[in-house]
């Protein structure tokens, strides 16, 4: 479904698990920080909400979002996380700069997703200009950081699930 049709920040409640003892880690881009720092606020307000102690989110930046791949790669081999968010904007331009930072970035992320054990939750916002940015860190489509943290909290217990049916 599309953005336009959907608040990013309504979800049920009811349907996402206590999040208490979860280490998240969250790699946000620096470029267009005025929306990524937007997005970090509603992920981390949205973790805390369900229980993730403030010391258990770990938050680094990187300059932009093509970064974002090494970020996380070295999160997920650095650090002790249950789930990692990649958090960047990518508002498009007058060159084809946007077309490969975009399907580069994805691809990089998509890959750290399917080769380790550790979820690793997209954040990438792609749009073709700020205000649609803006919109989607907390404006009128609400915030996308809150549905990454989310996902992650999901994603963290799915994975748990499994490992005690061992």
């Amino acid at each position: 479904m599309a953005t336009k049709n959907q608040n990013l920040s309504a979800y049920d409640i009811t349907s996402v698990p206590d999040a208490q003892g979860m280490k998240i880690g969250i790699v946000v881009s620096e470029w267009n920080y005025n929306v990524t720092g937007a997005l970090l606020t509603g992920a981390k307000d949205t973790l805390k909400k369900h229980g993730v102690q403030e010391n258990d989110i770990l938050v680094m930046t990187v300059p932009g979002s093509f970064e974002l791949i090494h970020g996380v790669q070295e999160m997920l081999q650095f650090t002790a996380c249950n789930a990692i968010i990649a958090i960047g904007c990518v508002i498009r331009g007058d060159t084809p700069h946007f077309d490969y930072i975009c399907e580069g970035t994805t691809y990089g992320l998509a890959r750290l997703n399917a080769t380790h054990d550790i979820p690793v939750i997209y954040g990438l916002i792609t749009t073709n200009d700020m205000q649609q940015a803006l919109d989607r860190c907390g404006g009128k489509h609400g915030n996308k950081g809150d549905e990454c943290a989310v996902t992650a909290i999901k994603m963290v217990d799915f994975h748990r699930k499994l490992i005690h049916r061992r």
